[in-house]
This record gives C-alpha cells, sequence and structure tokens, in this order.
C-alpha cells in the first residue's frame, strides 16, 4: 500500500473518528483546526499534476520542498557524488530543471567553478558576437547516406535510447510526447518499440541491442521478418544497432524480474517475471564485415531508412577495421553514435560504469579522426552521446567531431526524475524509473511533456546564442580550437593541441 493510498484510509478514518465523537463531544470540532489543513494539503497534493512526489507522498512530499526553499544545494547531497565525497553537476541538474519548467535559468554570483582548477574549460568568444537569430536556433541534420532512400532530417538534440521497461509507460509516453511537440526524436532503447512510443506519433530511433528484443525469434535470435513489420513503422524514422554502451560496455542490458511484467515480456518476446539479462555481444555478426552486411540488411528490409551503429570505443583496432571494411564492401553506416564511458544506466556493475570504456571526449575525437584519415566522414553523420546536460556540452561535443548530440540522463531529468538512484529497485518515488503503477501514477504526462520540449527548446536556443558569441557564422565553423581547457595551474591548451586533427585520407595507404 503506497503513501497516496494511506493518506485517503487516514482521511476517512479521521472524517469518520470526528463524526462519531462529535454525537457524544461537540468540543472534537476544534481538532479539525489541527487536521483540517493537513487534510486539505493532502486532497490538494493528490489532484494536482506539476509534483509527483506530492501526488506520489501527499503531505509528505513537502519537505523535499521545504528544504530545497531553505538551501537548494542541501538536496544535492543526496544525490551522485564523485570519488571525494562532492556532488557532481549540481549545477546543471538545477539548469535541466529550471529550463524544463520554463523560468529563470540564470545564476547570481557569476561563475560557480574554481577557473583555476585542472580540467577547466571554456569557449573563446569574439567582441564581434553575432545575435542567436543570425545561428539558426533549431538547427537540423541530414541523416542519410548515398545509400539510404528515406533520410531523416533531424534536431541537433535528441533523447538518448531509455527502454520501456527500464522506463515506466508514463515516462516513455512524456518523452515521446515532448519529441513531438519540440519535433526532435526519441531512442526507443533496446527495449523494443512499445504502444507507449507510438501513442503520440513522435519520431523514433528504433534501437537493436544484442537481445535483439521486438525482432527476435524464440531462441533469442534476430528474425528479419519481424523487424521488418515494425521497421516500417511511419514513426521509425533511423534505426540504431547498438554494439555497446557507455554505461557498460562489453555487458548486456539487465531487466530486473521485478520490472518484467506480463506487458513487457509480451513487447521483448521473453518470459515474465524473470530477471532479463540481453547478451554482451551480438549473435547476428561476429566480424566487421559481418556488421556491415548486418547493416544492409536493415536498410533493405527497413525500405531504405538510415541505419547506423552505437558504441563505446574500446579496442582501437577494432573500429579501424570496420573502416577498412566500409572500403573494401563498399558498405557504409549511414550514421554512427559514439558514447562515452561516463555515460549513465539504471543499473550496471560498479567496475564496468566506472573502469571501462572510452570516455566521450577521446572516444569521439578517435572516430572522426579516423573516419576522416580513411575519407568516409562525409558519408557518415556522427552521434555524440554521454553526459550532455547544457548548451557548452552541445558546443563542445560538436567541436570535437559530432554532428549532433543525443541525451538521456537531462532529458530524464526533464520528465520529472530526481536522481533518488532507485531505478534498479522499481520504487523510483516520481514514477518514471518503475512499473509499480501506483507510483507511475504520479507522473503527470501532459505536465511533463512540455517540460520536455522546454527543456530542448530552451537547451537549443542557449546553444544559438553561444555560438553566436564566437563571433562565427554557421555551426560548420566549429572546431576544436574554440574549446580551451586548463592542463596546469599555468598552461592552457586548446582542443585541436589536445587533439590533433589528421589529415583527410592520410590513413588509406597504411597497413
Amino acid at each position: 500500500m503506497n503513501a497516496r493510498v494511506l493518506f485517503i484510509y487516514f482521511s476517512l478514518v479521521v472524517l469518520a473518528a470526528v463524526t462519531g465523537i462529535y454525537f457524544v463531544w461537540k468540543p472534537i470540532l476544534w481538532s479539525l483546526i489541527l487536521f483540517g489543513p493537513i487534510l486539505l494539503i493532502g486532497w490538494f497534493d493528490i489532484f494536482q499534476t506539476k509534483h509527483a512526489i506530492k501526488r506520489n507522498f501527499p503531505v509528505l512530499g513537502h519537505f523535499r520542498y521545504m528544504l530545497e526553499k531553505i538551501r537548494p544545494e542541501i538536496m544535492q547531497y543526496f544525490v551522485e557524488t564523485d570519488t571525494e565525497g562532492r556532488p557532481i553537476n549540481r549545477q546543471f541538474r538545477s539548469l535541466v530543471y529550471q529550463r524544463a519548467k520554463k523560468v529563470n535559468d540564470t545564476v547570481p554570483f557569476g561563475t560557480q567553478m574554481d577557473v583555476y582548477e585542472v580540467g577547466y574549460e571554456w569557449m573563446d568568444h569574439s567582441m564581434y558576437a553575432r545575435g542567436h537569430k543570425e545561428i539558426n536556433d533549431k538547427p537540423r541534420v541530414m541523416v542519410g547516406g548515398p545509400d539510404c532512400k528515406q533520410p531523416y532530417l533531424a534536431s541537433l538534440l535528441n533523447i538518448s535510447a531509455m527502454s520501456f521497461g527500464s522506463l515506466s509507460k508514463n515516462a516513455v509516453m512524456a518523452l515521446n510526447k515532448g519529441a513531438k511537440k519540440g519535433r526532435f526524436a526519441h531512442n526507443t532503447g533496446e527495449g523494443a518499440i512499445s504502444p507507449y512510443h507510438l501513442k503520440y506519433g513522435g519520431d523514433l530511433i528504433w534501437q537493436i541491442g544484442t537481445g535483439y528484443f521486438g525482432c527476435r525469434t524464440e531462441d533469442g535470435d534476430f528474425s528479419p521478418e519481424k523487424f521488418e513489420k515494425n521497421a516500417k513503422l511511419e514513426q521509425v524514422k533511423m534505426i540504431e544497432i547498438k554494439i555497446s554502451q557507455g554505461a557498460k560496455p562489453g555487458h548486456g542490458g539487465i531487466l530486473p524480474a521485478a520490472k518484467n511484467t506480463e506487458e513487457i515480456a509480451k513487447i521483448r518476446g521473453v518470459q515474465p517475471h524473470t530477471d532479463v539479462h540481453s547478451p554482451p555481444s551480438h549473435s547476428a555478426f561476429s566480424s566487421a564485415e559481418g556488421l556491415l552486411d548486418f547493416v544492409q540488411l536493415l536498410r533493405e528490409r527497413s525500405g531504405g531508412k538510415p541505419i547506423g551503429f552505437k558504441l563505446c570505443v574500446g579496442k582501437k583496432e577494432e573500429f579501424i577495421d570496420i573502416c577498412k571494411a566500409m572500403i573494401t564492401t563498399g558498405i557504409k553506416p549511414d550514421f554512427i553514435t559514439v558514447d562515452g564511458g561516463e555515460g549513465g544506466t539504471g543499473a550496471a556493475p560498479i567496475e564496468f560504469s566506472n573502469s571501462l570504456g572510452m570516455p566521450l571526449k577521446n572516444g569521439l575525437s578517435f572516430v572522426y579522426d579516423t573516419l576522416v584519415g580513411y575519407d568516409l566522414k562525409k558519408d557518415i553523420i556522427l552521434i555524440g552521446s554521454g553526459k550532455v546536460f547544457s548548451a557548452f556540452d552541445i558546443a563542445r561535443t560538436l567541436a570535437l567531431g559530432a554532428d549532433m548530440v543525443n541525451s538521456a540522463r537531462a532529458m530524464m531529468m526533464a520528465a520529472g526524475c530526481i536522481q533518488a538512484l532507485q531505478c534498479n529497485s522499481n520504487k523510483c518515488p516520481v514514477g518514471v524509473a518503475t512499473q509499480d503503477k501506483k507510483l507511475m501514477k504520479g507522473l503527470d504526462v501532459e505536465d511533463k511533456a512540455r517540460r520536455v520540449t522546454n527543456y530542448h527548446n530552451g537547451t537549443l536556443h542557449s546553444f544559438s546564442e553561444l555560438v553566436g558569441a564566437t563571433g562565427i557564422n554557421s555551426l560548420s565553423e566549429l572546431n576544436r580550437k574554440h574549446i580551451n581547457r586548463r592542463v596546469s595551474m599555468n598552461q592552457v591548451l586548446k582542443y585541436d593541441e589536445i587533439f590533433p586533427y589528421v589529415e583527410k585520407g592520410s590513413l588509406l595507404n597504411q597497413g
């Protein structure tokens, strides 16, 4: 029994008791001075839609907001911290919440970082800055190489992969409806396409993981026939083969039995109420040539939609092999998503999340440089993914070589996540990462969809202002020389010095 139901019972018991005692002792009505306001506040909490915490925990939920009003930073100490116990990205979390709610997202007292600390980064601005209207406010990216028959004009910022199962149906609907309103794409995650991805008509990037959910045989192998049926849905605009994700590269996805309901099991094609572990690698291919043949198969079966793959870079030679195979086979993906080792997940072994996988800056720069070195970049769109919160995160990622970015963590926060760190327990208090129907009722789809759209639009607007401040004429001019990084107390390097460019085609004649 959850807090909402308990409060309803409490209210009825109090009213019944006061009514019964009134007939023998009239002064009992004075007790309503104490209980009346509590009951009114609680019933208001249940019926309001803006705050999931208050809906799920009437009256009690107010204590969280009281702490925030007394000192906003207090609440942040209950969430993710670094190895020294300091809150991570506190400022960016506040930015997401404020932008999603469409309230003032400026901060007082200037820079809230130690600008002389190693690792501090900034952009070069120009005395001849341009207004944001001179830089496209909602830039779009055409995804689709020479062999693509149905290219997709994507937003610069999209929702990264999060599955139905990991997220509640209300969270999925809020994200998808937000994507529809803001005209950006929603990655399904590897958990298959659910009715909740389709309900509001938002554009989808269908992710195919190692478990082949939504396109698998009874034995768990890939089914071309089932794939074709879903791939040709109008809402599916791009298809992404998930090789690995940054949060747990080399480790398959995990859906705990508590979250594996009858409905989710049917959508994924698995047994309900069991732990679902995706294999660590694909059974449909086991080589670079096999991956590209799989890309070609999906392209044909989907009717020529953009096909790409997602990876967190591990062994560099394996990606180099893929590039060489592109040249020998003539088959190229339409896009490649590079995920950083710092990416998040609802559940991962700590050794995988902390100590495996190349960080986004290193992985993205390597992939871009390798594609340029083999003269392949001109036909392939690069997508950067990994802790993208702010307009500066977008600018930095594009400067390293990405054409567009995906964000999961920030989009989930915009949909109501407070980082309670209960994702793997099925007890998410705001109904985002749970299959508990009592908890997910607290998440109002309409309100959170609006916030997702607000965050997307506000961040791209800020990005346009940021790029305009550099004085450049178009996004194509944004590159590594625009980003500075402090590498020691008295030394600053530009990104093109830390990640030097390679010449176009310079790797073609190497062994």
